[in-house]
């Protein structure tokens, strides 16, 4: 909770540093908020460890929401991933007359959303959280205010958003008749007691508060509004969108499934099987065909969720460890992806793979450092992504669940083709009329690349590093 609390503060000293026109101190006030809350997030994860869990809001309720491990590391993930992103914010802004410090608050705002879904016990508070989440990034989506497509997007996510929260909380309702408790441990226990006999009620809301949160990962087929999302929206917000809200719906909804309906399983088994199916289908088979590095990401990215709903299914104890695992090694790669995008795509006025031609020259460490979160996308071993994949498939396997395995390995092939169909543009030499000069970038942006570069390194050759805070 004093992570919450700082970083509302943070935020709102953003606004003001806008409000007097201090440019400079902005960031660093956001760097240093940012800190911050990490540092105190380890501490809480260190008490945590000691008294079982932390609580809060629990007077006549029950507690609303509990800092128990599980919430402390993905909260830090969602901090740690949030800090390289407002590394890149410098340069992505440097040139343009933006609001920037409404536009930094702004994703604070949305990290204190995604926070609350890592941490809640009520439902009341996981609403709340995906709210915050939301209403801010229908506002960043649109914050490029001259640019048709970032209009669009704004409006096409809001329009959706507002569709699926409908559903989100029809769920939540049916849920409460049904149970009578929006808590999520007291609902595990009625699960629990009436396994055998649940009434239709309680499983129209659980179908119902699926689809509000499968809406929120980009599951088929509720993804029709990421690619055009993703594309439409600034670059920087869609790094965000791909790695940051990524990991705050796979930690609600996992939080959810585990705890509430792990003891009902063969209830909605085939219900997920089936998204996360079609959904690793649907976003390899589209990737493939993309010219625009852009959205190839944001199929990448619909890939990548179907990937993990095998994760969901797969509720033994290893399953929190392996969906922390890949939600890391996915949210560094796409950062460091995204990022490149940013310099490439601002240097040739184009996203597709052309703009890519001849970068191994103009600039080997962005280039060097593509490579890498490419390759980690793919799954090579030693990277991280490798691992990632193996954990979940294992747990799978250790489940039974081996037609779903079979189904992702045969489409784990089909990424490796337009990752490094990225790698081969990223090699390709420029033909006389595409010559262009070296690409200048500055070197915090380029430091804060080549970190991300040496975390998807360093946890793929030591993945226990990872996979321990969770076992």
């Amino acid at each position: 909770m004093n992570v919450i609390i700082l970083l509302s503060i943070t935020g709102l000293a953003t606004l003001f540093t806008g409000i007097y026109n201090a440019r400079k101190i902005i960031l660093p006030v956001v760097i240093l908020g940012l800190l911050a809350a990490f540092a105190l997030n380890a501490l809480q994860w260190h008490a945590a460890m000691d008294a079982g869990t932390v609580s809060f809001y629990s007077g006549y309720v029950k507690s609303m929401m509990q800092f128990d491990d599980y919430a402390i590391v993905f909260t830090g993930l969602l901090i740690l991933c949030s800090l390289f992103i407002f590394f890149l914010c410098d340069e992505y802004y440097k040139d343009e007359d933006h609001h920037i410090a409404d536009i930094f608050a702004l994703i604070i705002f949305t990290l204190i959303g995604g926070i609350m879904m890592t941490s809640y016990v009520h439902m009341a508070i996981l609403f709340i959280g995906i709210e915050t989440l939301s209403i801010s990034l229908y506002i960043l989506a649109g914050s490029k205010k001259l640019s048709l497509s970032s209009n669009e997007a704004s409006l096409k996510y809001f329009l959706m958003g507002s569709f699926s929260t409908c559903f989100l909380l029809f769920g939540i309702c049916l849920i409460y008749g049904t149970t009578g408790s929006f808590d999520i441990f007291v609902i595990k226990t009625y699960v629990i007691n009436n396994a055998s006999s649940l009434p239709l009620m309680f499983k129209a809301g659980l179908f119902l508060l699926s689809v509000g949160l499968l809406f929120k990962v980009s599951a088929a087929p509720f993804h029709f509004w990421t690619p055009d999302v993703y594309e439409g929206s600034p670059t920087l917000i869609t790094t965000f969108m791909a790695s940051v809200v990524k990991i705050a719906g796979f930690a609600a909804l996992f939080r959810l499934f585990y705890i509430c309906f792990g003891s009902i399983v063969p209830v909605w088994y085939y219900a997920i099987g089936f998204i996360a199916a079609l959904t690793i289908i649907i976003g390899n088979f589209s990737a493939l065909y993309q010219k625009s590095v852009k959205r190839m990401l944001a199929y990448s990215s619909i890939a990548n969720a179907g990937y993990l709903l095998v994760g969901v299914l797969s509720l033994n104890e290893h399953a929190s460890s392996a969906i922390f695992y890949y939600l890391a090694a996915y949210a560094f790669a796409t950062i460091t992806a995204f990022g490149i995008l940013m310099v490439v795509s601002k240097e040739s006025g184009n996203e597709n793979y052309e703009a890519f031609h001849g970068l191994a020259k103009r600039n080997p460490i962005i280039a060097g450092v593509l490579v890498i979160a490419m390759l980690s996308l793919a799954g090579i071993p030693p990277l991280a992504g490798f691992f990632g994949k193996y954990y979940i498939f294992s747990n799978a396997i250790e489940n039974n669940y081996i037609w779903i395995v079979v189904l992702a390995l045969m489409n784990s092939l089909l990424g490796i083709i337009y990752y490094f169909k990225l790698i081969v543009a990223v090699f390709t030499p420029e033909t006389e009329s595409e010559e262009r000069q070296r690409i200048p970038v500055k070197n915090s942006y380029s430091f804060a690349l080549s970190i991300a570069a040496v975390i998807i390194i360093l946890i793929g050759i030591f993945p226990n590093w990872i996979i321990s805070l969770l076992s």
